[in-house]
């Protein structure tokens, strides 16, 4: 390809945060349930890339012809591969197309197509790089080319975007939970590739991306899997044990053993270990086995001590479109400059207008709106 961005080309990365961010140097859009993934148009030459760099065409070939069909020679997008699902987005059919058989896809592929969602726009259909302009630049350039070359195309859609962070409360009230979470963008800031400065990130739920790096068995015996165990990379690039899940109530246990036995190899963890025996421990939960760093699963925790998940994690689901070296702290570092906002008073609705009589004083606890994600709690 000519195009003036080579693959692969980074993303920009959101960093969690918990509350909204306010301010005049905010965007906000939707957060969506998908397989990030960069569209590159050069003429009849078309790439899909994931997050972790790695070409996802073969998955999605009805989205190479989407792509084909739009009457901009030369572009790169960026966005979610979802797929819907009723009135909702189904994670669990976007997993099956990650399929070795050609056959299978395709049949999936006609059965459950996929759809774009496009939210940034980095080359334009001139070829002109925009990654350098700031995001009140580059998102009316976003709207005119979806506005003249995507208007009649169901699989490709605009993703909204508001400078309102009532906006985004609203998203999260609407959706009921359907919806990811919300994304901040600075508006005053360039597309920032594979950096996480510009953008922030509110999830419905707490959650993150970890390595298995070893794993024990039940107490049964090597019949079945007893819990996954949890690392993170630190700047060092060393991986440190984090936790564990042992609700694997999603996954069958036995079926497990033989896929991860074949990743048995020391040492597993290169940085901190799991720990030795503590006099709340027996022997048998010492033991454990360390796999090669292959595995990539998404798991909701609660609290967060001194690097550690707290508690034991729940398991949510495997992402074979997250490289291992992308699971870092920087998923659980939560910023806490947006707090400020919160005492601040967070995020209040507009006042109705009305010509009635003018209501009474609510209390500032009735009349200031949460901020925070409010259900299953990145």
């Amino acid at each position: 390809m000519s195009l003036p961005l080579k693959r692969p080309f980074p993303p920009m990365e959101a960093r969690s945060v918990d509350v909204v961010p306010v301010g005049p140097e905010w965007e906000y859009e939707p957060k969506w349930d998908g397989f990030r993934c960069l569209a590159f148009r050069d003429g009849d030459a078309i790439a899909l890339q994931s997050k972790a760099g790695e070409p996802l065409e073969r998955y999605f070939p009805e989205m190479v012809e989407a792509l084909r069909e739009v009457k901009a020679a030369r572009f790169v997008l960026d966005g979610e591969i979802v797929i819907p699902s009723g009135k909702s987005l189904s994670f669990d059919d976007l997993l099956m197309r990650i399929h070795p058989a050609e056959s299978r896809v395709r049949k999936l592929a006609a059965e459950t197509p996929s759809m774009l969602i496009v939210f940034d726009l980095l080359v334009d259909e001139r070829g002109t790089s925009l990654v350098d302009l700031p995001l009140t630049e580059r998102r009316p350039q976003l709207e005119a080319f979806a506005k003249r070359f995507l208007k009649e195309h169901d699989a490709i859609r605009l993703s909204p975007a508001s400078d309102d962070p009532r906006d985004a409360m609203r998203w999260y009230e609407q959706t009921r939970g359907a919806l990811d979470g919300v994304i901040a963008k600075r508006r005053d800031l360039p597309y920032r590739s594979g950096d996480r400065t510009g953008m922030v990130k509110i999830k419905q739920r707490r959650t993150a991306d970890c390595v298995i790096g070893g794993f024990r068995y039940a107490s049964k015996g090597k019949g079945e899997i007893g819990s996954l165990l949890l690392g993170l990379y630190d700047d060092a690039g060393k991986l440190n044990h984090v936790g564990f899940t042992s609700g694997l109530a999603a996954i069958d246990k036995k079926a497990l053993v033989p896929k991860l036995e074949a990743l048995i190899e020391p040492p597993g963890f290169t940085g901190n270990a799991p720990g030795g025996p503590s006099r709340w421990s027996t022997e048998r939960s010492t033991e454990w086995q360390p796999l090669r760093p292959k595995l990539v699963i998404e798991v909701e925790y609660d609290h967060v001590s001194g690097g550690r998940f707290r508690h034991g994690t729940r398991f949510l689901r495997w992402r074979p479109d997250k490289a291992p070296k992308q699971c870092t702290y920087d998923q659980i570092e939560r910023a806490e400059g947006s707090l400020l906002d919160l005492l601040a008073g967070g995020i209040r609705p507009k006042a109705p207008r009305s010509t009635a009589t003018k209501p009474k004083r609510q209390s500032a606890a009735k009349a200031r709106p949460r901020v925070k994600p409010s259900s299953r709690g990145s």
